[in-house]
């Protein structure tokens, strides 16, 4: 129980810091001309789900560097919600950061495969880049599947990411915004984040 609350504790205080930065970042730039329209931010909720996620992982795992890893991609998923609702970007900072984080501890720990988990979600989403010339979805979209990948695994990853789109797909038909930008990455965090317990506990 106690490891359970300061798990949740830990993580929830990352995701706060999290949006920190990120007011910060979008405090320093213009919204996009053709961007998608601002939306709120659900912090509580946000935050809420990071409380989730420390708890299931200070419960069910032992190795503290693990923990701590998640909980900076806990940080940058809440950042890259907060930056692309308020103005329809994902930065770099955001997404490469911890993907390279990860995929340097996977080349010192020998684990080849966090390659294949990256390129699985990665290759549909860079070839819809490519085809719609970033306007259907955006590069940082396509980074943030990469660091999804890594994190959940290929086979929860592609569940998630599905979902993902069909979540947004429904929510721009409901608010009828058929047509123009909207901002995914949200959803996609969302997938990442409900993801990992899935993936802690499986």
């Amino acid at each position: 129980m106690i490891a359970a609350l300061l798990g949740a504790a830990f993580f929830t205080v990352a995701g706060y810091i999290g949006s920190l930065v990120a007011a910060i970042y979008v405090d320093r730039i213009e919204p996009l001309e053709d961007g998608p329209p601002q939306q709120n931010v659900p912090l509580p909720l946000l935050l809420a789900g990071c409380a989730l996620i420390g708890a299931v992982m200070a419960t069910h795992i032992v190795v503290q560097g693990q923990i701590l890893m998640i909980a900076i991609v806990c940080a940058a998923l809440v950042a890259i919600w907060v930056t692309d609702a308020r103005r329809g970007i994902v930065p770099d900072a955001f997404t490469l950061g911890p993907l390279a984080v990860l995929i340097v501890m996977a080349i010192w720990q020998h684990e080849w495969r966090v390659f294949f988990a990256a390129a699985i979600p990665f290759v549909p989403f860079a070839i819809t880049a490519m085809l719609s010339k970033g306007r259907g979805m955006g590069w940082g979209d396509v980074k943030l599947v990469a660091l999804g990948g890594i994190v959940l695994g290929p086979q929860i990853a592609v569940m998630a990411f599905a979902l993902a789109c069909f979540a947004a797909v429904a929510v721009s038909y409901r608010s009828g915004r058929r047509k123009g930008a909207i901002a995914f990455a949200p959803y996609l965090a969302c997938a990442i984040g409900v993801g990992i317990p899935f993936e802690v506990l499986h």
